[in-house]
């Protein structure tokens, strides 16, 4: 049997959705391990979108679907409008030094071996196959859950799990957003899934580490300076 490979768990304060980009940016920057989990620990409520869409009309399809237009944080990844209010978040980092980016093999990969830990505990999900007919990378209002799109994790023909991808180098950041009703309530049993349908697709053994203090404060600052700025969330 092949040694597994070290890897991170790293934990985090409560963080706004500008200081949740921010760490995922730092950990990719800093690389503490070649693999890293991080279960988002969120402080408030949170918007993301991705990093292709238009500004204007992500804050007018929120204006016009909750009567009201919340603070929206642009993500590094791509995807659409993400509502952070009940939903497991986390992200993964990884080796990928290929040249080419090939989303839909990583996400088949992912979400394949996520699914299939939850079908060993007896929880079916579906990966939807093929693209929807209206999908579009580049959607300016594409509402991430309501428009499931290929290698979607869904439950009962409803998503409940996808992600976004971005390449940094010769590493892969990988951002999701887990939304079934138990997300939140059943955290541990959902993070203890992850963790293991992660650890047996890619080798590798976790450890847990809090981030340091000189990883906070540049969290922090590069919240402050970056994704809480116009010149970031506004950018198209």
């Amino acid at each position: 049997m092949a040694e597994l490979i070290p890897a991170l768990i790293v934990e985090t304060p409560p963080f706004d959705a500008c200081q949740q980009m921010a760490a995922d940016e730092t950990l990719c920057d800093t690389l503490p391990a070649p693999h890293i989990l991080r279960f988002y620990n969120w402080k408030c409520a949170g918007v993301t979108f991705g990093y292709s869409q238009r500004y204007k009309a992500v804050m007018s399809a929120l204006s016009a679907g909750e009567n009201r237009a919340p603070a929206a944080v642009r993500r590094p990844t791509g995807g659409g409008i993400v509502v952070h209010e009940t939903d497991l978040t986390f992200s993964f980092i990884f080796p990928a030094p290929e040249v080419y980016f090939e989303p839909v093999k990583t996400y088949n990969r992912l979400h394949s071996a996520i699914s299939a830990q939850y079908s060993q505990l007896g929880l079916n999900f579906d990966l939807l196959g093929e693209a929807t007919a209206d999908y579009a990378v580049n959607d300016p209002v594409m509402n991430c859950f309501s428009k499931p799109v290929s290698m979607d994790m869904l439950y009962n023909g409803k998503k409940v799990l996808g992600g976004a991808l971005r390449k940094f180098g010769s590493r892969m950041l990988y951002q999701a957003s887990f939304q079934a009703e138990d997300a939140r309530s059943r955290a541990d049993f959902h993070r203890n899934v992850i963790l293991k349908a992660l650890g047996r697709e890619y080798g590798i053994r976790w450890h847990s580490t809090g981030a340091d203090q000189a990883t906070i404060e540049r969290i922090s600052s590069l919240a402050r300076l970056k994704y809480a700025t116009p010149a970031w969330n506004e950018r198209i």
